[in-house]
């Protein structure tokens, strides 16, 4: 049973293809916006499931977390110190 409405503007040339459609098919307009919405989903999400594409994206991401790589392992603590001598060399007079 359908109990929520929605409602969106759209062109008289839509709407009349619409309900043309409707006609020819021998049912309501509701049923062709149903139809069309539920085709709409599934094409947009290629058949799969939101979780299904969460964890693939979470997956995807899982793979570059961490790899940054340096030579000095004590960056984060000498960063201040490191930025205001750059600075100072490059403000000097």
């Amino acid at each position: 049973m359908k109990t929520e409405v929605y409602s969106w503007r759209l062109s008289s040339e839509l709407k009349s293809d619409i309900e043309r459609e409707a006609r020819l098919r021998k049912t309501g307009i509701s049923s062709i916006l149903d139809m069309a919405v539920r085709a709409w989903l599934e094409r947009s999400h290629h058949g799969e499931r939101d979780d299904q594409r969460q964890r693939k994206l979470h997956a995807a991401a899982a793979n570059h977390i961490g790899v940054l790589a340096g030579n000095n392992p004590r960056r984060a603590e000498t960063a201040r110190k490191v930025i205001r001598q750059r600075l100072s060399r490059r403000y000097a007079r």
